[in-house]
């Protein structure tokens, strides 16, 4: 068996003994074998060690110089959709147009460019791209009549599609409203053109999964696993599998051995017709963790928990606030707190981590009053809180109080994407979002995800945010209060050992520590000593995943 020691580099460890959320130690080399960390330390102090390992094996000890680069824990990415980001990667990409006629003018293009393809798909249009009105499926007839249109918005909580698109899903006037979802009507009932929240998923993305195959599955996993290595990710967490996204990954295990990295999941539940259909879809939950923990996929892949959806996003005004919107609307949660609680429970009952997507201030509220619920049950769960783009200071104090994780992704307050966030709050809370420091200061455990293909999955223009709350799309733009911003040391554990506090694998990975999977990322740049903008240029020159090199620049 071979030993490495990887030497000369400036090393930060993220370990800390086990604090969550601590900044991390540095070293000067490390050793690995059989895919982990085995020694960590000062260089002679690590050779030592390695040589006398191996001395009555016979074994041999290799060195590598990593020339001067900083070497950190591979990134954790703690909130992503692998098979839909994947899926994006193919799609007609709307996030940098500005104006109606941007996004209209590139569908077309796509169009001209593939004139057989049965339906065009788009992702990441903004809504302030469109203006004051609201989306409509005429906006879209315009340019494409004949051919279905579905576009994915930025936030992934509302499809826009056209005519055709509607008449191919067969939504009418006579179409319901799901739970906890819209579809937009005009005065006679008709659909306009826009699917919001549990619609869009319902009727667009149950439509569009049904055309999908299991070979465009597993594509879509190959396309998005490549994207992360590329960017320095060693491991993520999925937010919102289903059994279609499950069934690629065993696909994938089942043909190489293995995955390209691990990946734990939380699988997502909507509100059923009733309590009842949403407490069997606990059950079958479970019953598909215990089936991957003995089969051969649970070298790579874990079921954690469960992920409620439970109220929708700022732009579309679809997330439940404590006060109403600049138009004086406000919206209710997907999940009511009456309807969850017997769900939640069960939930945490059966030892699933408890995942709650909430980002309006009042829908935080109801989230840590349920897990408050579950705490007072005694199950040493360590759940979670995802976003929480607005939420209140007696809602954090809580969190620290509970041992709630507080999940958040940098790049949704990139400013270059805010102005319409800001317009729609409308008062003071436009400048009291993301609130970093507030809750770094309450001691709540945090982790840093990107939420991909929700906003751009690349680690260091995350990272960026992050230390500087600027932009990663458009640098010139003035930051989103900058004071509230981590420093380099935090902003790494967070996406490192942060991940893997809040993924409940803190003694697999997340650090370079003797034991742990020796996961790790080479990058030219040391984000520690470097003036933040450099993150902006730089790229990952190489990705290791339990030892092996998976990515070089």
């Amino acid at each position: 068996m071979v030993t490495t020691i990887y030497r000369n580099a400036t090393i930060f460890t993220a370990d800390d003994a086990g604090t969550p959320g601590a900044p991390g130690a540095r070293a000067e080399a490390f050793a690995v074998s059989a895919g982990r960390f085995t020694h960590v330390g000062g260089l002679e102090q690590v050779r030592e060690q390695a040589r006398a390992g191996v001395a009555a094996d016979g074994d041999e000890v290799l060195e590598v110089d990593l020339g001067g680069r900083f070497v950190g824990p591979g990134i954790i990415d703690s909130h992503t959709h692998l098979t839909t980001f994947g899926e994006a990667v193919g799609k007609v990409q709307l996030r940098d147009c500005r104006t109606l006629e941007e996004i209209r003018q590139r569908l077309l293009a796509a169009h001209r460019a593939d004139p057989r393809t049965p339906r065009i798909l788009g992702a990441g249009w903004l809504f302030d791209a469109v203006g004051d009105e609201h989306p409509t499926a005429a906006m879209l007839d315009e340019v494409l009549p004949d051919v279905p249109v579905y576009l994915d918005a930025n936030d992934l909580h509302s499809v826009w599609v056209n005519t055709a698109a509607l008449e191919e899903m067969g939504i009418d006037a006579h179409s319901p409203d799901p739970v906890g979802g819209r579809i937009a009507r005009d005065a006679e009932g008709r659909a306009t053109g826009m699917l919001y929240e549990t619609a869009g998923r319902q009727y667009a993305r149950n439509f569009l999964e049904r055309i999908t195959t299991p070979e465009d599955q597993v594509r879509f996993l190959e396309l998005a696993f490549a994207a992360y290595l590329e960017s320095g990710v060693t491991t993520v967490t999925d937010m919102a599998m289903n059994r279609a996204d499950v069934a690629a990954i065993r696909a994938l295990v089942a043909r190489d051995g293995g995955l390209p990295f691990p990946v734990t999941a939380h699988m997502i539940i909507e509100p059923g017709e009733d309590t009842a259909a949403d407490l069997a879809g606990i059950e079958e939950i479970v019953a598909l963790q215990q089936e991957i923990a003995v089969g051969p996929e649970a070298d790579w892949f874990r079921i954690a928990g469960v992920k409620f959806i439970m109220d929708g996003v700022i732009d579309a005004c679809t997330a439940t606030m404590r006060a109403p919107y600049a138009d004086g609307t406000n919206c209710d949660p997907i999940w009511t707190a009456e309807r969850l609680r017997p769900v939640a429970h069960a939930a945490d009952e059966a030892g699933l981590q408890i995942a709650m997507h909430a980002i309006g201030d009042r829908t935080s509220e109801i989230a840590l009053d349920l897990l408050e619920d579950c705490a007072m049950r005694r199950h040493p769960r360590r759940h979670r809180v995802e976003h929480l783009e607005t939420v209140t200071e007696e809602t954090i104090g809580r969190m620290a109080r509970l041992g709630v994780t507080a999940s958040m992704q940098p790049v949704h307050c990139d400013p270059a994407i805010m102005d319409n966030w800001k317009a729609v709050l409308g008062d003071h809370r436009s400048e009291e979002g993301f609130p970093w420091k507030m809750v770094r200061d309450a001691g709540v455990a945090i982790t840093l995800g990107t939420d991909a293909p929700t906003a751009p999955h690349e680690a260091l223009p995350n990272l960026y945010i992050a230390l500087t709350g600027g932009s990663a799309m458009s640098p010139e733009l003035p930051p989103y209060h900058p004071e509230r911003a981590f420093t380099p040391e935090e902003a790494l554990t967070a996406l490192t050992a942060g991940g893997a506090w809040a993924g409940e694998m803190e003694h697999l990975r997340g650090r370079i520590r003797p034991g742990l999977e020796a996961n790790f990322l080479v990058l030219d740049a040391d984000p520690r000593r470097e003036a933040p903008e450099a993150l902006l240029s730089t790229q990952v020159h190489s990705t290791y995943v339990q030892g092996v090199q998976r990515h070089r620049r």
